[in-house]
């Protein structure tokens, strides 16, 4: 897989597509003007400008696997009060034009070969869906283990495409009658075993579950060093790379 490049300013993206992933979230699929080599894991910034000059943005995870063509997806949660998830939600349309700029991020990101247990809270999937999608188009499932904590099937993200021998869904709140346990919070038996000693354990979500899920994994004989996080603001805005 190519290494992902330094990125450029901002460009002009197209809307393509749009998918309803639930009540709350959407895919949006935007071709590239000017395509960049992304690492799974990896964020791009979106900027919507007003007639008057006004701006906002915020950063948005890939969540579609490298492969190589111009378009990628973002899947964005509507935000009570979130300016450019609200607009994305109920203004743009296929055929829209967008700002971004990216891919960002040098941390949160996979290689595609190192082995990798995948821990996501909610719409903290996201990034670990571009992971958990390589693994699976380049034939090597037996790199990662997936782990989503969701609080019911209602808001669970990619319901169709999730489930796999590498994969386990937790459900927190209300649980569908096939569900392999009650529900409740995640917890240590949920944690599947390393794929290899020297795997990583990428954990994204909230501040709130990225703790708790980092202390499980501690908790389980991972090192510290071995364990990446990416946490999410209180309003829901990432406070670092987001989803």
């Amino acid at each position: 897989m190519p290494a992902a490049q330094a990125p450029t300013a901002w460009q002009s993206a197209t809307v393509v597509r749009i998918t309803d992933e639930t009540h709350r979230a959407k895919t949006f699929r935007l071709r590239l003007e000017r395509p960049r080599p992304h690492l799974p894991g990896q964020h791009y910034v979106i900027r919507l400008t007003a007639p008057d000059g006004y701006t906002a943005s915020r950063s948005y995870s890939v969540a579609s696997a490298p492969d190589g063509s111009d378009e990628v997806d973002f899947t964005v949660e509507r935000l009570e009060g979130g300016e450019v998830s609200t607009y994305l939600h109920e203004v743009v349309e296929p055929g829209d034009d967008l700002e971004v700029r990216g891919p960002l991020g040098g941390w949160f990101v996979w290689d595609g070969v190192t082995p990798a247990v995948l821990i996501g809270g909610g719409s903290g999937i996201v990034p670990l869906m571009a992971m958990l999608r390589l693994a699976r188009d380049t034939g090597r499932r037996d790199l990662v283990r997936l782990v989503v904590s969701v609080r019911s099937p209602d808001e669970l993200l990619y319901a169709a495409e999730l489930p796999g021998p590498e994969t386990t869904i937790v459900f927190t709140r209300e649980a569908p009658p096939h569900a392999r346990r009650a529900p409740g919070r995640l917890t240590a038996e949920d944690l599947p075993a390393l794929p290899a000693p020297d795997a990583l354990a990428y954990v994204c979500g909230s501040t709130g579950f990225a703790d708790a899920a980092t202390a499980l994994l501690i908790e389980a004989g991972v090192l510290s060093d071995r364990i990446r996080v990416e946490r999410f603001g209180a309003t829901g805005d990432p406070s670092g790379p987001p989803q």
